[in-house]
């Protein structure tokens, strides 16, 4: 599994309520929420944003509420995966859960600025730069974290479980 993309870099706590504003939370519409992601720290993000871009934050992202508009907000908007030096926990798992591969390395996170062209190989946890030639090492995700994300989420992977009688 790979992935490639320009970086929009943020800073540290990057909370829920920043990804996706409540005040849009009146809809649980994937592609309505996508609209407003990361509207209140970069107005322009949605405008820019391709996919497979590669969102960039520091330390606690996705602290606050337990929502999960935030990564499905995250992913629909094109973003292939978000690498943080660390992420709020109920973060982490709704976003493996919904199929939005996340990557902790605090090492690329400080190297690494918006617009970089980066590529990530996620059987290796390899991040490399491509802009600066420089590569990182994040812990790989385990098989069965894989095959959910493969799966585009929890609940496909398991219902594709289900029907293989696994």
């Amino acid at each position: 599994m790979k992935a490639k993309g320009t970086v929009f870099k943020y800073g540290d706590n990057v909370d829920t309520d920043v990804i996706i504003p409540a005040r849009y939370l009146n809809t649980s519409d994937p592609k309505e929420l996508a609209k407003y992601c990361m509207e209140d720290i970069d107005r322009t993000f949605v405008e820019k944003v391709k996919n497979g871009d590669i969102m960039v934050a520091g330390k606690n992202f996705g602290c606050g509420s337990s929502r999960e508009h935030a990564p499905i907000a995250i992913k629909v908007a094109g973003i292939s995966c978000v690498i943080a030096s660390t992420f709020a926990r109920i973060f982490y798992r709704n976003a493996i859960n919904i199929g939005l591969p996340i990557l902790e390395c605090d090492e690329a996170v400080q190297d690494i600025d918006t617009g970089d062209c980066i590529e990530i190989d996620f059987n290796e946890g390899i991040i490399y730069n491509q802009t600066k030639g420089q590569s990182y090492k994040a812990e790989p995700f385990p098989e069965f974290i894989q095959e959910i994300i493969k799966s585009d989420g929890l609940i496909k992977y398991t219902s594709n479980k289900i029907k293989a009688g696994e």
